[in-house]
């Protein structure tokens, strides 16, 4: 009897943003015998490929733990095994594997301030666990810095193997209702406390853009309250609404700049996603953003001054330099006061 080949997914912990997107793309272009494991959480469409199998996993260490006791069974030495999430197979796999790593918190030097307790040990967790489990698995990431970062941290050569969603993003015409929009989810690294405060500092100097953010209110509740009263006590024009994989190509056409402070990124979707559509970009200076894009106007991510100033650039609001004046006028002043 041949085997077929088939492709196995595993997806287990990945449930929201640019991975999901990434995962649907994939799950919708395959052609082989595919079974995916996902996250119980993830949204899934209401049709995917006949050829695809989904089995979910409730986001619990038993759980988790179990999918893994399944996955080396399921795989045999034909199959291809695509690990989704980052994380290798915690037992020994049959299959050739894949690992395509997308979280660089995963990174030893990466600091792992902002995040909860929680989160915090979790990425202790993981480090370990692809530091052991890794084996004979290839490495795949998205571009030449995060690449380049796995070298260094992981002592391996990755294969760059980057792809986007769709060929192309149909834009619908729509009014331009947002003069800034920001698509990200609410980790710290996103920056998001660092960008209110840059809108903090364009209001005392009179200007109050309108920014767009896509939170989930359910997930970032946290962060969500302390933007609103940011928002109320200096009347900023910030607003939220998560927005569905389908509803993205008409909230970047009501969108004339996307701004990304973000301090790191393994792939910034968001920033293939805008370009393709016509927005001006304002980005931080940062390797993974001239990977994929080519910005209109950078910044200092870690500064929001630097981020208020680069809004200004690009709304063409003039700088707030000012000139210094000679020796001359300085010791006219200094006599004015004596």
């Amino acid at each position: 009897m041949v085997l077929q080949l088939k492709l196995v997914v595993n997806a287990a912990n990945v449930h929201q943003g640019g991975g999901r997107t990434l995962l649907l793309a994939l799950l919708q272009a395959t052609e082989l015998p595919t079974v995916v494991i996902v996250d119980a959480r993830l949204k899934l469409p209401d049709h995917l490929p006949d050829n695809v199998q989904v089995m979910a996993v409730t986001p619990s260490i038993r759980a988790r733990y179990e999918a893994e006791r399944r996955l080396a069974k399921l795989c045999e030495a034909e199959d291809i095994l695509l690990c989704f999430g980052n994380l290798p197979p915690l037992f020994s796999n049959r299959a050739r594997v894949f690992v395509y790593l997308q979280n660089l918190y995963l990174m030893s030097h990466k600091p792992l301030s902002g995040l909860t307790f929680h989160e915090h040990i979790r990425i202790l967790v993981e480090r370990v666990w692809l530091r052991l489990c890794l084996r004979d698995a290839t490495l795949l990431v998205q571009t030449p810095s995060v690449a380049a970062e796995v070298q260094t941290s992981l002592g391996r050569t990755p294969v760059i193997a980057p792809f986007s969603p769709t060929e192309a993003m149909p834009m619908p015409v729509s009014e331009k209702e947002y003069d800034f929009l920001y698509v990200a989810s609410g980790e710290a690294h996103k920056n998001h406390r660092l960008l209110v405060e840059a809108w903090e500092l364009l209001a005392d100097q009179g200007h109050f853009p309108s920014l767009r953010l896509t939170l989930d209110a359910e997930r970032e509740v946290e962060l969500l309250a302390w933007i609103a009263r940011r928002v109320q006590s200096r009347s900023l024009r910030i607003e939220n609404g998560s927005v569905a994989l389908v509803d993205m190509p008409d909230t970047y056409a009501r969108s004339r700049r996307l701004i990304f402070p973000s301090l790191f990124e393994s792939f910034g979707l968001p920033l293939v996603e805008a370009q393709r559509a016509g927005l001006s970009l304002v980005t931080a200076e940062r390797d993974y953003v001239r990977d994929v894009a080519v910005p209109d106007e950078t910044f200092d991510p870690s500064s929001a001054l630097s981020i208020a100033r680069a809004v200004k650039r690009s709304m063409q609001l003039g700088g707030d330099n000012q000139i210094v004046p000679p020796a001359s006028a300085f010791l006219a002043r200094l006599l004015a006061m004596s």
